[in-house]
């Protein structure tokens, strides 16, 4: 149960922190603040309840994870029902802070970070490209995961390459569909905006799944030696990776 309340606490941080910048702040410190935002909002949550639960915050982590034999199956159906719930208790929350002022706020008006393609795109990219765009980006996210995890790479600084891979992922893809490459990221702003945001919320379930499976077959080729679990390898010290190369 714990790494089930840790995934549901660092999933909230995530999308407060980054959908909330953008909505409270996203006038103020532009793309480049919100890509940011999420990047320090998922560094800071590897480190804190990445000895709980792996800190996956997303389902498309989850399934690369899954796939590439480092997470085993009995926890999958916990994990991506907490991670949607963060989101969901997440964007909630926001939306009481965002409508704190005289003005109010209307979530289906203002689009409350929610993502997009077509005329609900920053930069009105069509179906194809947000589709594309998810998939290769999720890809960055998931093979990054993988590899800083992986039993050959420096012990302790995942959370590093994760946080920055995200930044990155973001100052490419928020022009494009608001960056998703996490479901659970989506689901919960959709639900408050309705109407053309669970309309298009297929795209940003399918595709960062399409992307993670990719990312774990891509993975799998490349690496020379068999993974261990993700929490496994970060807390590894030196002298047990030596020990595991045997």
């Amino acid at each position: 149960m714990k790494r089930y309340l840790a995934e549901l606490v660092g999933t909230f941080v995530l999308v407060f922190g980054g959908c909330g910048a953008a909505v409270l702040a996203g006038g103020k410190i532009g793309f480049v603040g919100v890509a940011f935002a999420f990047g320090f909002s998922l560094l800071a949550m590897v480190y804190t309840i990445g000895p709980v639960s792996g800190c996956h915050i997303n389902p498309a982590v989850t399934l690369g994870l899954l796939l590439s034999g480092k997470f085993e199956a009995r926890y999958v159906p916990g994990y991506v029902v907490a991670q949607i719930a963060g989101g969901i208790i997440a964007a909630g929350v926001l939306l009481i802070v965002a409508g704190g002022t005289s003005a109010g706020y209307d979530p289906s008006a203002a689009g409350f970070a929610a993502n997009g393609y077509g005329a609900h795109s920053a930069g009105g990219y069509s179906l194809l490209a947000a589709f594309v765009a998810e998939v290769v980006l999720t890809f960055f996210l998931v093979f990054t995961v993988l590899g800083s995890t992986d039993v050959r790479a420096p012990v302790g600084f995942a959370g590093i390459p994760i946080g920055i891979v995200l930044v990155l992922i973001h100052l490419v893809g928020i022009p494009v569909t608001n960056t998703s490459v996490n479901p659970a990221r989506s689901i919960g702003p959709a639900l408050f905006v309705g109407g053309w945001a669970l309309g298009q919320l297929w795209l940003f379930i399918v595709a960062p799944l399409i992307g993670a499976a990719v990312a774990s077959g891509l993975y799998g080729m490349v690496r020379a030696e068999p993974s261990i679990p993700a929490r496994v390898a970060e807390a590894a010290l030196p002298s047990e990776q030596r020990e595991r190369r045997r």
